[in-house]
């Protein structure tokens, strides 16, 4: 004879376990962009280096990776001016294009973590 079930699924708690997890991805990938960016920042005194954050807002699952000086978007975008070896302008774009699959790998890393 069949029997029924019934299985209630409240998908609220592993929604919230995903985004968090998702957030925890997205800052790790940041900061592995940041590492990166700051081994090719431009160099004078390291402020520009020592400027450089990673951030995310877990409302729009958004990362940031940022560096505040005054001097940080003419240092990014000039391609005119000279660096010291191994230093270069478009620092960030650059290192956020190179580290695109690691960035992928550490956020899906955490979701899978979450999963289990």
């Amino acid at each position: 004879m069949p029997q029924n079930h019934r299985i209630t699924f409240d998908g609220d708690p592993a929604a919230r376990e995903l985004r968090a997890a998702a957030a925890r991805g997205l800052f790790l990938g940041a900061e592995h962009v940041l590492g990166v960016s700051d081994e090719v920042v431009p160099l004078d005194e390291a402020a520009l280096q020592r400027s450089g954050t990673a951030s995310v807002d877990e409302a729009s699952l958004t990362a940031m990776v940022s560096y505040d000086t005054p001097y940080a978007v003419v240092q990014h975008e000039r391609m005119d001016f000279r660096h010291a070896p191994g230093r270069t302008a478009k620092y960030l774009e650059n290192s956020l294009n190179a580290g695109r699959t690691a960035v992928r790998a550490l956020i899906a890393a955490q979701l899978r973590r979450a999963l289990r």
